[in-house]
């Protein structure tokens, strides 16, 4: 079979798409906050075959910037959130076959609980659930649970691999025929079967048993989206599906290529997918004019609020000409590959807060490669991507919601199903099967059940 993309759709349950801008377009919908809204996006996508839906998430309004709420509340930057897992949900309820993912954060949840939220949502899916996992990004959000500041970069990262080892050791203590519902015995399951994790490491203590038996996929597909040295690192390890962002083909050939090659080290093959703003229209021009007006939609708030959210640094107290000194940016312990990639862009070993803006593109447009054309040049630019070395599908965000899903289905997505680089059908009724991923082992190797009997005596 011909190698296909994979589309993601890049979701946000908040009053705008990860194009802060977006709720400022005239044919964005009002109703962010009903059920209907997710319902027609969902279906949307599933009409259009693609294999999954993710939702991003912060535990925080962007109130960094100035230390202040009130620009972001006034200009709507991402400024009301709703509950990420009752969003997905509603909208896996209304679908069939479409992937549902949610991004759920390992510095401000317990391992057991997050265990047990993305097991039952994959049970009611019936195996289409996915976890993106992050380890959140600043200070806002750890005043929100009642710390002081957030855990330093590299530590967060520790944290989260002992997560994830907890997590997954949940998920694979019920066997596949553990569950026997059988009345005449009065068998309803047989604890042979079922297994305790009794975890106890640096940063978790998880005894179990876990509470929920495994789906029909096994376990939820674990997406990630670390582009920092340690994030990749933790990426390499536990991802199933990566998420990236790459400015251009040029650099996305290189750091797909060295990504691929630190997944065969692990030896893993995981698919990569970069974020794109697709602008299609039935012309060229037309898409072009599209372009320019959503462009304008765009404020400099925007673009500053979102720099202090997403690399824990208050923009406002830099001039915008001012150098960035070598330990202001080692202190910068949000999202360090923004940090690292303005640094490449710029070219500057110490770059300004201007620079930041220009290159990290940051609550702009250019914070994304732009597809913008007719649906044949769209598919062009997709396609070279793709069969060029720089991607294995796109993750699609939305200039303007629900209409960029759907000029994108209506147009892109039969363009590539025509060029055979693109499902025309589903091929599983999971999500790991549509991915062609792997059903992952149940139950606990006997050496680790021995471990675990002998350390409780």
């Amino acid at each position: 079979m011909t190698r296909q993309m994979k589309l993601i759709g890049f979701l946000q349950a908040q009053n705008c798409s990860n194009y802060p801008a977006s709720w400022r377009h005239p044919e964005s919908k009002t109703n962010w906050f009903s059920r209907e809204y997710y319902e027609r996006i969902g279906r949307t996508l599933e009409e259009g075959k693609f294999h999954l839906a993710f939702f991003d998430d912060r535990l925080a309004i962007p109130d960094r910037f100035g230390d202040d709420f009130r620009e972001t509340i006034r200009h709507g930057v991402r400024a009301a959130k709703l509950d990420p897992v009752a969003v997905a949900l509603a909208m896996g309820l209304a679908t069939e076959r479409l992937g549902i993912g949610v991004t759920y954060s390992t510095t401000y949840y317990e391992p057991f609980h997050v265990a047990r939220v993305f097991a039952t949502m994959d049970l009611l899916l019936n195996g289409r659930a996915a976890w993106n996992v992050v380890t959140s990004l600043n200070d806002s959000e750890a005043a929100n649970f009642g710390a002081s500041e957030h855990l330093s970069h590299d530590l967060r990262y520790d944290r989260a691999d002992e997560f994830m080892e907890v997590v997954l050791g949940h998920w694979n203590t019920w066997e596949d025929d553990a569950v026997r519902f059988d009345r005449d015995s009065g068998v309803f399951a047989d604890p042979s079967k079922v297994h305790r994790l009794d975890h106890q490491g640096r940063f978790f203590r998880s005894r179990g048993p876990f509470t929920v038996p495994r789906s029909q996929q096994g376990q939820p597909v674990i997406i990630q989206a670390g582009q920092s040295g340690r994030g990749k690192t933790f990426a390499a390890r536990w991802g199933e599906l990566i998420f990236v962002i790459y400015p251009n083909l040029d650099i996305a050939k290189k750091q797909y290529a060295d990504l691929k090659g630190t997944l065969a080290k692990a030896g893993r093959d995981v698919s990569i997918a970069p974020a794109v703003y697709p602008i299609v229209a039935e012309t060229q021009a037309e898409a072009e004019d599209k372009f320019a007006a959503i462009d304008r939609l765009a404020k400099p708030v925007d673009a500053l609020t979102l720099l202090s959210e997403v690399l824990n640094y208050d923009f406002s107290s830099k001039a915008m000409e001012e150098p960035f000194t070598s330990e202001e940016l080692q202190s910068i312990s949000g999202l360090q590959a923004i940090r690292d990639r303005v640094i490449s862009l710029s070219g500057k070993p110490n770059p300004t807060a201007q620079d930041f803006v220009k290159f990290s593109g940051r609550g702009t447009l250019s914070e994304l490669p732009r597809f913008v054309g007719s649906a044949k040049s769209v598919a062009d630019q997709m396609e070279q991507w793709f069969c060029g070395g720089g991607c294995d599908g796109f993750v699609v965000a939305a200039t303007h919601v629900p209409g960029t899903y759907e000029e994108f289905v209506r147009l892109v997505v039969p363009e590539l199903q025509r060029r055979g680089i693109f499902q025309r059908e589903y091929q599983s009724e999971t999500l790991r099967g549509n991915l062609g991923l792997p059903r992952p082992p149940c139950g606990r190797p006997r050496e680790v059940e021995e471990k675990a009997r002998a350390s409780t005596g």
